[in-house]
């Protein structure tokens, strides 16, 4: 049995600001409650809803300071509560915890409800594992649950560099769709090339509309969104009649509503069955976890600086062993 300590490491925040207001504190473990599982955190995943709430946003509307960001991480199992049987010690896992209530991944720990952990899949280590939990389940909830994409169709994933969309654009071509990719600069065209994209463009510097026209003359079946703005309103020009369109909740300026166009906003679930339908699509397609940058727990405020600096291709990560 390993030996669980009182306190920890966590940068947590004491009131809210910009990169700076992220400091280093000694802080509790969290004791996992019966339904819990208690996470020994390898790496933590850094998202733009960090940025949001460091700055002010609360999900819930509420929040207790020090207050510890991260959705998503991994790391090793250290305890389990009294009801969890899935689980053993030492088992490596992931998992996205939205809205935690016991604090997030920029921690040495992070108790998490269990329903929301799954063990790591084949072909990814922990580092790689903890910066995919939000991405992987976003990406393909939006390729399967709300675009319900099917092998043949045609589908723009725009804003294909990031996190959430490096996974999209693997998971598209994972279910046999032919994908135009948008991306920002000629190294953003290179990497979506390299994922897989059937044909891919700088979504800042070319004809979005001209280009799709070319790719599909009758019309774009879908379009999977990560921007928003007049880059997505020339996208969604694309799609044919009764074409549809998908975009995670915080994507903005949201899109436009169109006569015969299906726009669908969503937030990613966390459960025990989305997260094994997560690890079959992972270790079906080989998927390439793109880390931009990986920083030490104590520089996380760098990392935030990084990420407001913009063009990060692929996920920023926290080292926290």
């Amino acid at each position: 049995m390993p030996i669980i300590p009182n306190i920890m490491r966590a940068v947590a925040l004491d009131r809210f600001g910009g990169p700076e207001v992220l400091t280093l504190h000694t802080l509790p473990v969290p004791i996992p409650d019966p339904d819990e599982v208690l996470i020994a955190v390898h790496t933590a995943g850094i998202g733009v809803w960090d940025v949001d709430i460091r700055e002010g946003w609360s999900p819930s509307g509420s929040v207790q300071f020090p207050l510890v960001l991260g959705s998503d991480g991994s790391g090793t199992v250290a305890a389990v509560g009294a009801n969890v049987d899935r689980f053993a010690i030492g088992d490596e896992v992931y998992s996205f915890a939205w809205d935690n209530p016991k604090g997030g991944f920029y921690a040495e720990y992070s108790a998490v409800p269990s329903h929301t952990v799954a063990r790591v899949p084949e072909g990814l280590d922990l580092e790689h594992a903890g910066a995919v939990p939000v991405s992987g389940l976003t990406a393909l909830q939006g390729i399967d649950d709300h675009l319900h994409l099917t092998a043949g169709e045609t589908v723009i994933i725009h804003g294909a560099t990031g996190g959430v969309g490096t996974v999209a654009l693997q998971f598209a071509k994972l279910r046999e769709a032919s994908v135009l990719a948008t991306a920002i600069g000629e190294d953003g065209v290179a990497l979506v090339r390299h994922l897989g994209a059937d044909q891919a463009l700088d979504g800042r510097r070319n004809d979005i509309a001209a280009a799709a026209r070319g790719y599909a003359p009758n019309g774009v079946d879908a379009v999977l969104a990560f921007a928003g703005g007049d880059a997505l309103e020339r996208c969604v020009d694309a799609l044919r009649e009764g074409g549809r369109v998908a975009f995670p909740n915080g994507v903005e300026p949201e899109p436009k509503p169109r006569r015969g166009i299906v726009i669908t906003p969503y937030d990613a679930d966390a459960g025990v069955a989305e997260f094994e339908r997560l690890n079959r699509a992972i270790e079906a397609s080989r998927l390439e976890v793109v880390i931009a940058a990986a920083y030490p727990l104590s520089n996380a405020a760098k990392a935030h600086e990084r990420l407001a600096a913009g063009h990060v291709l692929g996920k920023l990560v926290l080292r926290v062993r």
